[in-house]
């Protein structure tokens, strides 16, 4: 047996061998599961590695056999409740089937991204299943098609990389929640991204992530059939850097200020929600809040947050399933699932007071 950092010896196959009276490679045969053994041999050198303590080594099972039996998950935002759910979905596909997950955080960033990438094919997952920090940035995932690993995209699509994804239909949930705000009769509405982007939002302009894009296309869609005009003007991204309760503080303040607020996610509908209360702005009598995401807090609140509900454990397991079909052998052409979003409503919204 070999030594530990703490004085114990770790037993290895050769011992787990001697003790079954098998030989070494049939040892390693029935602890890895593979190959031709007996059930009789297979009970004994179990029962053996289980007398001993034995632990399989997870790096020579991969080269042995081809198949670590781990995927990688490399997500956007760790605390963005989105993503823990998304997580979960994929975590709990991937271990009926016997798999680990480890997880990476991109923190939305194409560096951090791409360490990431790299981290997980260092440790030779089977499959990554990823949600792109950028639409419009394929160089990170090129390098998984490059190592000929399966490749899943969840929540963000990227043109011209040819791979499964599952996504949610963003375009229509955006409709439902700019419609419910127009019949409210609300003309001035904020939609609110973190989504880093140069200068202005300009009408025509492609965003870097095609899920806030789809938003903002059902947002200003709607607005434009509603004859409000420059609906552009009431895009705001850079939430994240400019600070989000600073931004929804400076819509809710001023000559003009806007009477509500459509939250990109439920984060952002926080901040939002904070920010009125300090400025003693009440929901909904004097803003309405909208969001997506139906984050545990927003039916908490007192009034609930009115949002687009998305299958977010779902998206995680559906796009789980897809990767594992592809590891399998699947070799149907890539196809991108559309989930639908469903309107919950609550008591955040209400005829404007001015």
């Amino acid at each position: 047996m070999t030594e530990t950092g703490i004085g114990r010896r770790e037993a290895t196959v050769s011992d787990v061998a001697r003790l079954a009276r098998v030989s070494k490679a049939t040892a390693a045969r029935a602890l890895g599961d593979y190959g031709a053994v007996s059930d009789g041999v297979r009970d004994r050198v179990q029962k053996a590695a289980d007398e001993l303590g034995y632990r399989p080594n997870a790096l020579a099972r991969t080269m042995s056999t081809g198949r670590s039996h781990t995927l990688g998950i490399v997500i956007g935002d760790i605390e963005n409740p989105f993503f823990a759910k998304a997580t979960r979905g994929a975590a709990d596909v991937a271990a009926e089937a016997g798999y680990d997950l480890i997880l990476s955080n991109s923190d939305e960033e194409l560096a951090a991204e791409a360490k990431a990438v790299a981290v997980q094919l260092a440790k030779r997952v089977d499959g990554l299943l990823i949600a792109p920090a950028s639409s419009l940035a394929p160089g990170n995932l090129q390098s998984v098609l490059d190592a000929r690993r399966p490749l899943v995209l969840f929540d963000r699509t990227v043109p011209g990389v040819e791979v499964d994804a599952v996504i949610t239909d963003n375009r229509a949930g955006a409709r439902q929640l700019t419609e419910l705000l127009l019949k409210a009769g609300h003309r001035r509405i904020a939609f609110i991204s973190t989504l880093a982007h140069e200068g202005g939002f300009r009408a025509g302009e492609v965003l870097s992530s095609s899920a806030v894009g789809d938003r903002v296309l059902g947002f200003l869609e709607t607005l434009t059939e509603a004859g409000v005009p420059h609906p552009e003007s009431f895009v705001h991204l850079n939430a994240r850097r400019d600070g989000v309760e600073v931004l929804a503080a400076r819509l809710l303040g001023g000559a003009d200020p806007v009477t509500a607020i459509i939250a990109s996610d439920s984060l952002i509908a926080l901040a939002a929600f904070r920010a009125a209360r300090e400025r003693s702005v009440s929901i909904p009598d004097q803003l309405s809040l909208v969001g997506f995401d139906d984050a545990d807090w927003m039916s908490l609140t007192t009034p609930g947050i009115t949002v687009v509900e998305q299958p977010i454990h779902e998206i995680g397991a559906q796009a789980t399933r897809m990767l594992l079909r592809r590891i399998a052998g699947d070799a149907r052409p890539p196809e991108t699932t559309l989930l639908a979003q469903r309107l919950v409503e609550r008591g955040s919204v209400a005829a404007p007071a001015r």
